[in-house]
């Protein structure tokens, strides 16, 4: 076989059944493309869409966004997850806008110094905004050669990714490399899909080693399995006489970096002591909520929500940067944690 054979069936599928009428595949930049790898990244398209939007509409070009307040961007990410990647987002910018002067880097090694961009997203704004030939390898592309060759092994393990990442090289071509990017990555998303691919509609089904074995739901082989642990935390939702909520910043790095959430401690009395202690407060009229459980990646968390008044009207803390009142009933552009913002939609208000 010929990288050719690869190829050319996945271009002529391409011309007549990809997407090419997704947002950030108009007016095509460097910008545009990164900002939709970034945000594509764990999460589907139909999802993405609606926030890749609205960030645009904010923040237009890489100098709106290197300029703005960190707030301002993760609120703008509510609800997205993995909010690592917004900060990133926001650091690369300043280093575009500062170092660059708001050009992107033109070949992959340098794309691949800034915060948050990896091999296969620098590669995909290479190749789509560039025209370069730069391979990618988001998971889209993984399930397709996993497939076509058949590959043994979880695809997040280091030898397994060596091995895909070759064959992405070799199967990348020099022409129309813009196409054959966003055709590799649509061929997953909509034909070779995680459950029940669309076998008789791939263009790569004739030579396609997990097809002709009929072992196609085998591969990509899962993440070996291991339990999540169950974590528990407290949430005290703090309402003055005002109506507002008293909030805490997040450190940066850690769950929810960077986030407005609301105080939290593994224990309720510690909770509350250490906030009276703190500020003075006189916490009042405390109601304890049902539990609600979030899932991250790598653990569950309980959340144990409790209600409480003070009639303390102003903040007297010692780190004004890190606490704030909010009216959850404004639109203050704060980034706050979806979890956190579903738990004032349902209980505070």
């Amino acid at each position: 076989m010929t990288e050719e054979d690869f190829h050319r069936p996945v271009l002529n599928w391409f011309d007549q059944h990809g997407r090419k009428n997704l947002p950030w595949q108009k007016d095509i930049s460097a910008y545009r493309v990164w900002v939709s790898e970034i945000m594509l990244q764990q999460t589907q398209v139909n999802t993405v869409i609606p926030y890749f939007e609205r960030f645009i509409a904010r923040f237009p070009d890489i100098t709106q966004l290197a300029t703005a307040p960190e707030d301002s961007v993760l609120h703008l990410w509510t609800g997205l997850g993995y909010y690592a990647r917004a900060r990133n987002l926001h650091k690369t910018a300043q280093v575009i806008h500062g170092e660059y002067n708001s050009q992107f880097p033109d070949n992959v090694e340098e794309l691949t110094t800034l915060p948050g961009i990896g091999r296969s997203t620098a590669g995909a704004i290479a190749s789509i905004a560039m025209g370069l030939r730069a391979p990618i390898l988001d998971g889209n592309v993984k399930r397709v050669l996993c497939r076509f060759y058949a590959i043994d092994g979880w695809p997040g393990k280091a030898s397994v990714q060596k091995t895909l990442w070759s064959y992405a090289e070799r199967h990348t071509p020099v022409d129309r490399v813009k196409d054959y990017t966003q055709a590799i990555m649509d061929l997953g998303a909509t034909v070779c899909t995680r459950s029940k691919p669309h076998c008789q509609e791939c263009p790569l089904q004739t030579l396609c080693q997990a097809y002709r074995t009929n072992k196609v739901t085998l591969y990509p082989q899962p993440k070996p399995k291991q339990s999540l642990p169950v974590k528990s935390a407290h949430f005290l939702i703090l309402r003055n006489e005002a109506g507002n909520i008293l909030l805490e910043k997040r450190p940066p790095l850690g769950i929810w970096g960077s986030l407005w959430s609301l105080p939290q401690h593994e224990d309720s009395f510690e909770l509350i002591n250490t906030l009276t202690e703190m500020t003075g407060y006189e916490i009042t009229d405390l109601e304890h909520y049902p539990y609600r459980r979030h899932t991250f990646s790598h653990f569950h968390l309980e959340m144990h929500p409790i209600y409480a008044k003070t009639k303390s009207p102003e903040l007297r803390v010692v780190e004004p940067d890190r606490w704030r009142w909010h009216n959850h009933m404004e639109s203050t552009e704060i980034g706050l944690a979806a979890p956190i913002k579903s738990l004032l939609d349902n209980v505070a208000c």
